[in-house]
């Protein structure tokens, strides 16, 4: 935070504390170095305040009446436009209970009062730095159509892309979330060690079915999936049912036959080059050739016999 930038571009940052005393010398400190404060006082009013206006980080009083810190930053992290807003935790609990509930129900870090402004201001800079790197990368993979989300070890959404949460809304998601079912199925796949070759069926689409891939952990508790739609009778389950490939191996021989390098294959499926030539091998194999070229003719020709 910088007292001398614009005020276009000032932080938004929503105190939330029962406390007058502490929103009073917040707001002043805070206002003090350029930040824009807004302030509620209890979790009810700061859930309001966040559907008119989304802030760029929450400073978080664990103990208020009614609903406490702890059950707010739920609530908050199930809201689309604060999913992603670190929550700093200001608590005179120091008791380690409290401070991994802070950070079980989605805060990012917490402070001890009485507060020390200096680390308190640190803690608020570094968070938001990290917050914009993370919205940065979120907004590439959009610019780009990437069909890509993460979930949480319970199958609970974390984030998504626009074309994901079009896709997740096609099968009955409520409210850009997954349906119960598919997150059993989720967590089942995630106990069982899933691998990128694994695919797991969420729903069906018209004549589309939808499927989630692993792409691996991008966190802790944090799982990263590729979506997939395969047209049902369509060229992949075509080239299924004449060679005996897997949904994977059938993806892979579909782009060869479409003229696509490994390299390039690679990246539309979210594998790596040698992923994808592991792959060719076994395709090689199933299809009795002993090349691109052939393994090709022979997957168009599949195609058109359907």
């Amino acid at each position: 935070m910088a007292a001398d930038r614009p005020a276009e571009s000032r932080d938004i940052v929503l105190v939330v504390d029962d406390n007058p005393d502490t929103l009073g010398f917040l707001t002043e400190t805070l206002e003090g170095q350029g930040a824009m404060v807004l302030v509620a006082t209890g979790g009810e009013q700061a859930l309001a305040i966040v559907e008119r206006i989304t802030p760029d980080v929450i400073l978080m009083d664990a103990v208020m009446p009614d609903i406490d810190g702890f059950e707010t930053t739920r609530r908050l992290k199930r809201l689309a436009a604060t999913a992603d807003v670190p929550i700093i935790f200001m608590t005179g609990l120091s008791e380690t209970e409290h401070i991994v509930e802070g950070l079980e129900a989605g805060g990012v870090d917490y402070v001890t009062k009485p507060i020390v402004l200096d680390e308190l201001t640190a803690r608020i800079r570094v968070h938001l730095a990290n917050a914009r790197r993370e919205r940065s990368a979120r907004l590439a993979l959009d610019g780009a159509g990437r069909f890509l989300l993460a979930t949480d070890a319970t199958g609970r959404i974390a984030w998504a892309t626009p074309q994901a949460v079009k896709l997740i809304g096609e099968i009955g998601g409520e409210g850009g979330g997954l349906p119960m079912a598919v997150r059993e199925r989720l967590v089942a796949a995630m106990a069982a060690g899933a691998a990128a070759a694994d695919l797991v069926p969420i729903g069906e689409s018209g004549n589309r079915r939808i499927q989630l891939t692993p792409l691996g952990r991008a966190g802790e508790d944090e799982w990263l999936w590729r979506l997939m739609c395969d047209e049902v009778g369509g060229d992949e389950a075509a080239l299924r049912r004449r060679f005996g490939l897997t949904a994977r191996e059938a993806e892979v021989c579909l782009w060869v036959a479409r003229g696509k390098p490994n390299r390039d294959i690679a990246d539309i499926l979210g594998l790596s080059p040698r992923t994808v030539n592991k792959h060719l091998e076994t395709v090689f194999a199933k299809l009795g050739v002993e090349n691109r070229a052939s393994a090709a003719v022979m997957a168009l020709r599949a195609i058109e016999a359907g």
